[in-house]
């Protein structure tokens, strides 16, 4: 990890207000993508891990059971909890929580992520993915700023003074490793996809 969680957790209180204004069509369609896959219907439980301002924890919120959403950042959250509020979805809880610490313990049928487990380097997101695993949930869904190639360094989609993207191939290994099946793979831009695990 380049930062701190607490530098990053501070980065983005300071763009909480605005972050969902400048969001690139990549990162639109990976948002889709997720809730696509994620599936999460009647009384499901979906744990929403980096959850920013809820793209996800939102969009699952219609069709699941209950969605709750854990991020470093309190400023995020807010943005969150104001527009779960604004369209009346009570279903939804926002909480501090990481991916190494989700600090929840109940019950999940899936696990979502978009556009954050690329803060942690290699070996913290294998044992992210472990932890998650942990909780035994059906399905995980991951998009994110990954490599399925190699990079073109003149044209990175990520900011590599901040972020850590990890390639495909070491995505997958971890998920195998953790008791968990790749079953589809979507690429959204050769820096940018979509994983869908399924538990063995």
């Amino acid at each position: 990890m380049k930062k701190t969680l607490d530098e990053h957790a501070a980065r983005f209180d300071d763009v909480a207000a605005e972050y969902d204004d400048e969001k690139t069509p990549e990162y639109n369609e990976c948002v889709a993508l997720v809730l696509e896959h994620a599936d999460a219907t009647g009384e499901e439980t979906v744990l929403d891990l980096g959850c920013g301002t809820g793209a996800i924890a939102l969009g699952l919120a219609e069709d699941a059971g209950t969605v709750v959403g854990r991020d470093i950042s309190e400023g995020m959250m807010d943005q969150g909890r104001e527009k779960a509020a604004d369209r009346g979805l009570e279903n939804v809880a926002f909480g501090e929580g990481r991916f190494r610490e989700p600090n929840y313990d109940g019950d999940v049928d899936v696990v979502t992520s978009n556009f954050a487990m690329h803060h942690l380097s290699d070996a913290e997101k294998r044992e992210a993915i472990d932890i998650v695993a942990d909780l035994e949930p059906r399905r995980i869904v991951l998009g994110d700023v990954m490599f399925f190639g190699e990079p073109n360094p003149d044209d990175p989609f990520y900011s590599p003074e901040v972020d850590d993207p990890a390639t495909v191939g070491v995505l997958a290994d971890a998920f195998t490793d953790a008791g968990y099946a790749l079953t589809e793979v979507e690429l959204v831009h050769d820096q940018v996809g979509v994983l869908i695990a399924d538990r063995r």
